[in-house]
């Protein structure tokens, strides 16, 4: 019998949660059921998902970024099907790629910065990786800086680099040397780069992990006092690039008066897939990557049998032909700044909301104690039970009275993250707007506490307390940046 997708979709419509409890992640299947997140998706379009009954959802998680310019965007699947009919000869190995020399040309172009080398992966957390051998290699140097609350990656080196001590639990013991360093302190900084043994400051433009952005100026003087210390600056723009922010860059809109930001890697990927293929991307400075492959013997001292897959590579160039032709960093600059000044104005009425942290479409909606002694007292109760506990009491009703998706920024924080396509609409803005001001309504009554467990309960395959307190735990771990 020939091989039949849309006969395969169709015998076996609505069983995905069921095949993944039972052959992929039972946990994750649970933490689904519980959080009320086990939809069946049918079909996308654009910021839009569709389940099976017809019922339209709008996406504010964007596959945690990697849907900048919606699900399905014609170009790229136009691109991938020409592509197909091709038949063009790929994962040769021995050869030189046209279409990888063709997307990094268009990367070094629109990027620029002194960036001359291209390295390509499958992955974020692979781009972590290479940067990590790149700047060890480089400098003859074993330390590694970051931030706390930092997210690069859930491989073995990038683990190494992550300020969440939930995502490094069981996994010890990690590479040598990875000190933080204090979140937007120059200070801090300087002294860990004076011990002279640091290869590297691996940095999120913007973290992701709670949308914390740091003070004008840092990223440009951090990249100086790297440098000056014999350091490499790493920007991982995993999440931030191709225009989540409202620029190509994070970076593009960290440049100081004192002079641009100077990294010597920048670290692509999520975007670049256009939401197909996966790849990424670390660019290099010639400096740094002549001395790593430094002689004919060492031409691939570092690679990855996909990295410049033709299929990949394809959806790379069409992914920056969809950036141009939805204008996707002016639409995040106009988009964001609505839902930041509708989410403000909101605060007068609405003492549990603390703060908008907003740079194009990536934004955190941060929650603080209430003033008043009824609501004080309800949001003890809350994080007495689970410090995850409060913001599930924010995307759960957006998911299931409003069919708006969106994510936690993490664990142990009272901060709502979102991060939908690029290609979202003034209408969508007004429709989240409506949505979030009644979620806001019923959470700041005084039932809201209970009413939150009793979803849970209901939702819970297992019940009881412990299982939806891991399942909380769980889907504020799946806010991957």
């Amino acid at each position: 019998m020939p091989f039949d997708l849309h006969s395969i979709l169709q015998t076996n419509r609505g069983q995905g949660a069921a095949l993944h409890a039972e052959h992929i992640n039972p946990r994750f299947a649970t933490v689904l059921k519980t959080i009320g997140y086990d939809h069946d998706y049918v079909r996308a379009e654009g910021p839009y998902l569709f389940d099976a009954a017809g019922n339209r959802y709008l996406d504010f998680l964007g596959g945690y970024a990697v849907c900048n310019f919606g699900r399905n965007h014609p170009t790229i699947k136009k691109a991938l099907a020409d592509y197909l009919a091709l038949d063009l000869a790929t994962m040769v190995q021995f050869e030189a790629p046209l279409l990888s020399g063709l997307l990094a040309k268009e990367l070094k172009r629109r990027i620029g910065r002194g960036l001359d080398y291209v390295f390509f992966t499958n992955s974020g957390t692979e781009g972590v990786e290479a940067a990590i051998k790149f700047a060890k290699c480089a400098t003859g140097k074993p330390a590694l800086l970051h931030a706390p609350k930092a997210f690069h990656g859930l491989s073995s080196g990038s683990v190494s680099l992550n300020g969440c001590d939930s995502f490094r639990q069981g996994f010890a013991p990690f590479l040598p040397e990875c000190r933080q360093v204090a979140f937007n302190d120059l200070a801090a900084l300087e002294r860990e780069l004076a011990r002279g043994d640091v290869a590297a400051f691996v940095i999120e433009p913007i973290q992701g992990k709670g949308v914390n952005i740091h003070a004008p100026g840092y990223l440009a003087e951090a990249a100086r006092l790297c440098h000056r210390y014999g350091a490499l600056f790493v920007a991982d723009e995993v999440q931030t690039g191709i225009g989540r922010t409202g620029s190509f860059l994070a970076l593009d809109q960290e440049d100081s008066a004192k002079g641009p930001v100077e990294p010597d890697m920048v670290i692509l990927s999520k975007a670049l897939s256009g939401g197909y293929v996966p790849v990424g991307a670390v660019l290099v400075k010639g400096d740094v990557w002549r001395k790593v492959f430094t002689s004919l013997d060492r031409a691939i001292v570092h690679s990855s049998t996909f990295h410049q897959g033709a299929m990949a590579m394809t959806a790379g160039l069409a992914a920056l032909a969809a950036y141009d032709e939805t204008n996707a960093a002016e639409n995040a600059r106009r988009m964001g700044a609505m839902i930041r000044e509708g989410v403000e104005a909101m605060k007068p009425r609405f003492e549990m909301l603390k703060e908008v942290r907003q740079r194009g479409l990536m934004i955190g909606i941060e929650f603080g104690a209430p003033k008043s002694l009824l609501l004080r007292a309800n949001w003890a109760a809350t994080h007495a039970m689970d410090k995850n506990l409060f913001a599930q009491a924010v995307v759960v009703p957006l998911m299931e009275d409003h069919r708006i998706l969106c994510q936690v920024a993490g664990h142990n924080q009272d901060v709502v993250k979102l991060i939908p396509p690029l290609v979202i609409s003034e209408a969508d803005v007004r429709d989240f707007l409506r949505a979030f001001e009644t979620v806001m309504v019923n959470l700041h009554k005084p039932t809201a506490t209970v009413g939150l467990l009793a979803r849970l309960g209901k939702n819970a395959v297992f019940g009881g307390r412990r299982s939806v307190g891991e399942a909380n735990d769980a889907a504020a771990g799946a806010s991957s940046s």
